[in-house]
């Protein structure tokens, strides 16, 4: 295991890291940085925020960009998780190639199991339920579920499959973060989640995101947030820059209603250049919030 200096630990990341590669060539040498660990990481610094990466890959990808954005614990392994995701008209066609193994609870060193947030982004079905139980009541448990809810053929063709492990996660999660994709706009899934999980954000791309959040008395408060209008370049990465400015915002405020308004902004921002690169800084979404009030009151 190599670590880099760790910063404060202000918000902790786990999941692979990824080569994405071009095209569906698993021989291909070229790639880009990938994984909801990397956008994860680079939407907390961009916003102002100290984020921690644990992960697990091989000699065969550079993580250069992850050390320069915050702390960094790299688990060996003798391969990287590598995908392939083409956007065609009928929408995105992914391949999954050399899947690394699994991140264990075990795996995670002592001085990383207090942050303020934890974020668990599986890809390739890479962390189990017993990850769930290592951290304190105080620390802000979240995950985006889409790892759980993917597998792939011989040839590495993803196709969606259920999450199994669902009820082991749900009830010891503070939120958790999806996409209409994610459930194939299957809402009864989501209704079934929310009796097990006290906030759950759905993103609905273009339409912005809903936010359900269970009542005392068992009931679901039901919130639609809209969306900022962008002129789209990249839309790679837009959930797990979502997810990340949502659990941070709400540790701050908390309060799920802004914490998604907040996300909207910040990923529609980050959509309108290619990778990272419009990723926008904490002060530039304060400001477009500023600018374009949103009532909350009365939304639902």
């Amino acid at each position: 295991m190599t670590t880099a200096t760790q910063p404060p630990l202000d918000f902790l990341v786990i999941g692979h890291v990824t080569r994405d590669i071009p095209g569906a060539d698993p021989t291909a040498t070229e790639y880009i940085l990938g994984g909801t660990v990397s956008f994860a990481a680079v939407t907390a610094a961009k916003l102002g925020r100290h984020p921690t990466v644990l992960t697990r890959a091989g000699q065969d990808v550079d993580l250069t960009p992850l050390r320069a954005v915050g702390g960094l614990c790299v688990l060996p392994s003798d391969r990287t998780t590598t995908f392939a995701n083409i956007y065609t008209p009928d929408g995105r066609v992914q391949y999954c190639y050399t899947p690394a193994p699994v991140i264990l609870a075990s795996d995670v060193p002592e001085n990383l199991r207090n942050p303020k947030v934890v974020l668990l982004g599986p890809l390739v079905q890479e962390i189990n339920p017993d990850m769930i139980h290592i951290f304190p009541k105080d620390t802000v448990v979240a995950a985006v579920p889409q790892g759980w809810m993917r597998k792939w053929d011989a040839d590495g063709r993803v196709h969606p499959t259920p999450w199994t492990t669902a009820q082991a996660f749900l009830p010891h999660l503070d939120a958790l973060i999806l996409s209409i994709e994610d459930v194939d706009g299957d809402m009864s899934l989501i209704e079934e989640y929310c009796t097990h999980v006290p906030l759950l954000v759905m993103t609905q791309y273009r339409e912005g995101s809903t936010v359900y959040q269970r009542q005392a008395d068992g009931s679901v408060r039901v919130t639609q947030v809209p969306p900022r209008p962008a002129q789209e370049v990249d839309p790679t990465g837009a959930g797990d820059t979502f997810a990340t400015a949502f659990l941070l915002r709400l540790q701050e405020t908390g309060d799920p209603q802004d914490a998604a308004r907040y996300a909207n902004v910040t990923a529609s921002f980050g959509v309108e250049g290619p990778g990272v690169s419009a990723i926008p800084s904490h002060q530039a979404v304060l400001d477009y919030m500023a600018r374009h009030p949103w009532p909350t009151e009365g939304t639902d």
